[in-house]
């Protein structure tokens, strides 16, 4: 799985099908001069493949886990959104590693991307090392704490354990897919993921049911096979980084700590961090407000919003691909095409998510019955669905948009936006429909279409203001 070396481009108007294959095939390409619908497929299709393979882990893990019980799913529910906390951290850190990696790449400056990816890498060690302990220590207590009954307290307390302490694997796996992605070489994040997650596929049904000389885990078998195929994951990674030809190459020098890119790094991450906190705690909050409503509704929920996430996250590699175009483009003085690589990135995903959703809304019944065959899960996992799919096409825009800002570096304006249209508006409506308006938890469910729709038209109209260009990294 070697990276394929530099080669002649495709003709300007080369078909789709070469443009695909060019783009799996990996290469190194300079995207500030490459026409830009081209430069966005490059760079999009192995993001989505990327993305699709993040998304894979979720579904495959509720798959299994649903074989044991309501309980059994309520648990990877309450436990996923504790991890949403650590992938606010890691992604918020991304954001930073994506931009300013991408920036030096587009100032022609390869020495100072890998200075800055081997501080990335330091900084996101220690920060997952003591999340890790803190988090891994105190599972059941927050588990109680988040609303769950005893007896989803004592089935998942491993779980919880092992996902929350060895969070290191899914950090780093973000953090450095984020350097692959800012320097161009997106193709390399692809495969890690691919990896992963084959690993995790064949490893899930082993540990939870105890399939040949491995133990039978239950539910806690998941956690296990998921952090390790992270972890192989994230030893691929540091293979490429460090002992393979490519953009960005790691020397003991790069992780000594250098002060000056190490504040860099963490004035852009903690606006980025601050920015996945809100809309990710915004998550604990709906799950809180609907643990009093029981597991059947806490696990209908947990497989809706998994297949959503399944759909969402190949989307996140469109807006990757706009984010990545932003900040190359920004650091060699093309603001015009960092602007307009956007605009593509929006009209491809707003068509794929919006083609997604339809059939997401038409289908929702036998979609979630794939995972369930529960009565009561069904209902209430058929009609999240239903309904959180209605906003697709805007989830698509909004992505891109706020793709763009922290592209550019510019994280203080999603934090800004995600703070008013989540914890000023999601939370306290989906509060307000399901409790004083009586409409249980079908209200916690559209107040999730409604404030990611304000969301996008907020994001789009200081988008067209364009402060967002003149942002330093």
């Amino acid at each position: 799985m070697s990276e394929a070396p530099p080669s002649a481009p495709p003709a300007p108007h080369a078909p789709l099908w070469r443009l695909i294959l060019e783009a799996l095939r990996g290469g190194h390409h300079d995207y500030t001069a490459l026409a830009l619908n081209r430069a966005v497929l490059l760079l999009a299709v192995p993001m989505v493949l990327e993305m699709s393979m993040e998304s894979l882990f979720a579904v495959v893990d509720v798959y299994w886990v649903s074989r044991l019980g309501a309980d059994a799913v309520a648990v990877v529910g309450l436990t996923e959104s504790l991890m949403s906390l650590v992938y606010a951290v890691a992604i918020g850190i991304s954001f930073a590693a994506t931009a300013i990696v991408a920036r030096r790449i587009g100032e022609k400056n390869p020495t100072q991307a890998a200075h800055a990816a081997g501080q990335i890498l330091v900084l996101g060690t220690l920060i997952a090392s003591g999340l890790g302990l803190g988090l891994g220590w105190f599972a059941p207590d927050i588990l109680r704490l988040m609303g769950a009954t005893d007896a989803v307290v004592t089935l998942g307390s491993g779980y919880a354990q092992v996902m929350l302490g060895g969070n290191i694997t899914v950090f780093l796996i973000f953090l450095i897919n984020a350097v692959f992605r800012g320097a161009g070489d997106a193709v390399i994040a692809m495969r890690t993921l691919w990896l992963a997650n084959a690993l995790n596929i064949v490893l899930d049904p082993c540990f939870i049911f105890g399939s040949g000389p491995f133990p039978e885990m239950g539910v806690t078998g998941a956690a296990v096979a998921t952090n390790v195929g992270r972890g192989i994951g994230v030893c691929y990674q540091l293979w490429h980084l460090t002992g393979q030809p490519g953009r960005i190459r790691l020397g003991w020098r790069d992780l000594l700590p250098q002060p000056e890119v190490l504040g860099t790094i963490l004035r852009t991450s903690g606006n980025g961090i601050a920015q996945l906190l809100i809309a990710t705690t915004s998550w604990v909050g709906l799950f809180k407000i609907m643990a009093p409503f029981g597991s059947t509704v806490l696990a209908g929920y947990t497989v809706a919003i998994r297949v959503v996430i399944f759909a969402l996250m190949p989307a996140w590699g469109l807006a990757n691909a706009g984010a990545t175009l932003v900040g190359q483009n920004l650091g060699a003085g093309r603001p015009d095409r960092a602007e307009e690589s956007v605009r593509i990135a929006v009209r491809f995903n707003v068509a794929f998510l919006g083609l997604v959703g339809v059939v997401f809304v038409a289908l929702a019944h036998p979609i979630v019955a794939f995972f369930t065959t529960e009565p009561e899960v069904l209902h209430h996992g058929t009609r999240a669905l239903w309904i959180v799919s209605l906003a697709f096409p805007l989830y698509a825009a909004g992505m891109c948009l706020e793709g763009a800002f922290n592209g550019a570096g510019d994280t203080w304006t999603p934090t800004r936006l995600n703070f008013f249209c989540f914890w000023l508006g999601q939370v306290p409506l989906a509060w307000l429909l399901a409790q004083p308006a009586g409409l249980g938890p079908t209200g916690v469910y559209i107040a999730v279409p409604v404030s990611f729709s304000v969301l996008t038209l907020w994001s789009y109209a200081l988008f067209r203001g364009g402060k967002w260009k003149q942002q330093k990294v």
